[in-house]
């Protein structure tokens, strides 16, 4: 028996393309952005924590004196503002407001006699208000509407993370205020007294004035 001889085939040389070094090179350059780029963050340090969560708390507090004083400093005497109002409400609304929603929310101010209180709200009778317009201001203790938040124009909706955000800086500014003007006053025994008030309302009917007060001072 004659032996037979094995063959042993030769291994294949690989041959790289040029695209193939591309392709590697691109995969390469990736990887090394991607390691320039990410950041290590250490469990439990603040910057794992995320962004700070919107506090409600915390908003209304911070953010009320700020509203109150913009208001204050803004805010026209009824009188003035309600006859601006009978002559052209377009025009007193652009003069004298700032646009929100459709509508535009006014500040002003007014000193006058609070009438019967109905749900906490106190219809006040000022000297030298055209006849027809009625004056009322909120006392709590529901404080409804989202004037406080809107009177200035600097508190705006990208300033949040979505709706429930936006509402809930209305309300905490509403809660502030009732702490910090509201709570130090007998607000259900002002009927027969005079009020001084300064604050905003939404202008929808002319003839009838739902007010937000930022102060509130009885005489």
């Amino acid at each position: 028996m004659t032996a037979s001889t094995l063959s042993v085939p030769k291994a294949k040389r690989r041959v790289v393309g040029p695209g193939t070094i591309v392709t590697s090179l691109i995969g390469l350059a990736l990887l090394v952005g991607i390691a320039f780029d990410t950041k290590l963050v250490r469990i439990g340090s603040e910057a794992a924590s995320g962004p700070e969560r919107f506090s409600a708390e915390t908003y209304g507090p911070a953010e009320f004196p700020k509203v109150r004083d913009a208001i204050a400093a803004k805010a026209v005497d009824a009188p003035v503002l309600a006859a601006a109002i009978a002559e052209n409400k377009t025009a007193a609304a652009e003069k004298y407001g700032v646009a929100s929603g459709g509508t535009s929310v006014l500040p002003v101010s007014f000193t006058g006699v609070a009438g019967e209180p109905k749900a906490g709200i106190y219809t006040v009778t000022v000297p030298n208000m055209p006849a027809g317009v009625t004056l009322r201001v909120q006392t709590g203790p529901a404080i409804n509407g989202t004037e406080l938040r809107d009177a200035t124009g600097t508190i705006e909706f990208g300033q949040f993370t979505n709706q429930i955000e936006y509402q809930d800086a209305g309300s905490a500014l509403n809660n502030a205020m009732k702490a910090e003007v509201l709570a130090p006053i007998d607000t259900k025994s002002l009927a027969g007294k005079t009020i001084s008030v300064t604050g905003a309302f939404r202008l929808v009917n002319a003839k009838n004035w739902l007010v937000t007060p930022v102060k509130l001072t009885v005489q």
